[in-house]
C-alpha cells in the first residue's frame, strides 16, 4: 500500500522520506533509564548535542510512562514541562511532547512544539479533543483503553484499527502509528513483543508512517540478561531489523549510535 507522509513542522516523515531519528529527553528522574534523564538547566545543551549527533526531532517527556514507575501529579508534570520548554523556545528545534493530560498539553501549546506523542491512543475523549483542537500531528500508540493494552499481533492490529478510526472521527489527518512494543500491561509477555517485531512490516498496511520505539526496553534486557544501561547493542541490532522492515522514524535514547546505524542502512539499500 502507498504510504502517506506525515508533516511535523518542516519535517516530512514517511512517504519516501529518509528514516527520521527522534531523540528522547526525559525531565523525569523516575525514568527507567537514568541515562535519558536531563534536569532543567541542562535541556538546551542536551538538545544541541542531540541535534549535532543527528537527531531530526526531540521527544520531551516530563513523567515516566514505564509500567510501575513512581507516579507524579498533573501539576508536577505541568511545572516540569513548562520549565523544559521555556529553555527551548526560539531554538528552532522540532519538538514532540509525550503526555496524556489536556492540562499539560495546554501549557505545551504556549511554547514552540510541533507534535504530540500520545501513548493512550486518544482513548480519553477530553484529551483526544484537546489534541485535535491543537492542530498538531500525533504519534499515536495502539491502545484500546489504557496504554499498550492490546496483546499479540491480532490484538495490536485491532488496536491500530481503533486509533485510526479515532483519528478519522476527530479530523486528525497527520499522524504516525506506534504499535506499542513493550511490556505496557501485566498481561503482555516478552514473546508478544518479539512477535510484533518479527511482523513489524505488516503494520505498513495501514498506509501510514510507523514508529519504531524499542530503545532499551525490557524484552531486550530479559533476553540478554542486562539492565537498561547494558541494552544498547541489543537495541541497535533490533532497530536495524525494524528499519529494514519499513520503520519511518526511530525513537532512541542513543542518538549518535542510532544515527550511525541509519547511515549504514541508507548506504546498504542504495543500488
Amino acid at each position: 500500500m502507498l504510504q502517506r507522509h506525515c508533516a511535523v513542522g518542516p519535517l516530512r516523515i514517511g512517504g519516501g522520506a529518509p528514516v527520521r531519528l527522534m531523540g528522547v529527553i526525559n525531565a523525569s528522574p523516575e525514568s527507567f533509564y537514568r541515562g535519558s534523564y536531563t534536569p532543567v538547566g541542562g535541556i538546551y545543551d542536551r538538545v544541541l548535542a542531540m541535534q549535532g549527533a543527528g537527531a531530526d526531532m526531540i521527544d520531551i517527556g516530563a513523567r515516566s510512562t514505564a509500567p510501575g514507575s513512581v507516579p507524579i501529579t498533573v501539576a508536577e508534570e505541568v511545572e516540569r514541562v513548562d520549565a523544559v520548554l521555556s529553555e527551548l523556545d526560539g531554538t528552532g528545534a522540532i519538538l514532540s511532547v509525550d503526555t496524556r493530560h489536556p492540562e499539560v498539553l495546554d501549557i505545551c501549546l504556549r511554547h514552540d512544539v510541533h507534535a504530540v506523542n500520545d501513548i493512550s491512543g486518544l482513548a480519553d475523549e477530553r484529551y483526544a479533543r484537546a489534541v485535535a483542537d491543537s492542530g498538531l500531528p500525533v504519534f499515536v500508540m495502539a491502545s484500546f483503553h489504557e496504554p499498550g493494552d492490546a496483546a499479540g499481533l491480532a490484538g495490536t492490529f485491532a488496536a491500530l484499527e481503533t486509533v485510526v478510526a479515532r483519528c478519522a472521527r476527530l479530523g486528525i489527518d497527520e499522524y504516525v502509528l506506534d504499535p506499542a512494543i513493550g511490556r505496557w500491561t501485566p498481561e503482555r509477555t516478552n514473546e508478544d513483543d518479539w512477535e510484533l517485531c518479527r511482523n513489524f512490516e505488516t503494520f505498513l498496511t495501514f498506509g501510514r508512517p510507523v514508529l519504531a520505539a524499542v530503545s532499551r526496553k525490557t524484552f531486550i534486557g530479559d533476553l540478554l540478561g542486562r539492565e537498561p544501561e547494558g541494552r544498547l547493542a541489543g537495541t541497535l541490532a533490533l532497530t536495524m531489523d525494524l528499519v529494514r522492515q519499513g520503520a519511518a522514524v526511530v525513537r532512541s535514547h542513543d542518538v549518535a549510535e542510532t544515527a550511525d546505524l541509519l547511515q549504514v542502512h541508507e548506504k546498504m539499500r542504495k543500488i
